[in-house]
């Protein structure tokens, strides 16, 4: 496993461990379809979050959550609507949060961002998506 492999794994741990305590469950890690992947899927009460886990061990590559720009966001996005067309969930509390994780070497830091994709991209933008990518709906297991 490369470096920053085991550094994106550690801030998942970091990430899982920190919601579990406060009392999210997990629903899934790392969630794969064709369109791209979701770090964690958990449960928040009665809403269902997609969250997106960024991990830095050096502040001089920038902040963690500056690596999620709007192409990123866009592949969150559709991921987490695949997903629920997917499992035909209809009618659920969503949210897309961000986790930072900065890990030093005795201790880590999180900053959880919570809703941090706020924006719904309007139908206009959805179909821009659709004709940049041509886009074709596959499962893992496909």
């Amino acid at each position: 496993m490369y470096p920053d492999h085991e550094t994106g794994k550690r801030g998942e741990e970091i990430t899982c461990d920190f919601i579990q305590k406060r009392g999210m469950e997990i629903i899934e890690r790392n969630y794969l379809c064709k369109i791209g992947e979701i770090d964690i899927i958990a449960k928040d009460k009665e809403e269902l979050v997609f969250i997106e886990v960024k991990t830095r061990s050096q502040e001089q590559f920038g902040l963690p959550s500056e690596a999620v720009g709007d192409t990123k966001k866009k592949h969150i996005y559709r991921v987490a609507e695949y997903y629920l067309m997917k499992h035909q969930l209809e009618n659920v509390y969503c949210r897309l949060d961000v986790v930072e994780v900065y890990l030093y070497e005795q201790n880590y830091q999180i900053n959880y961002i919570k809703n941090s994709i706020l924006d719904r991209p309007s139908r206009k933008e959805l179909e821009e998506w659709n004709e940049e990518d041509e886009m074709e709906w596959y499962d893992k297991d496909d």
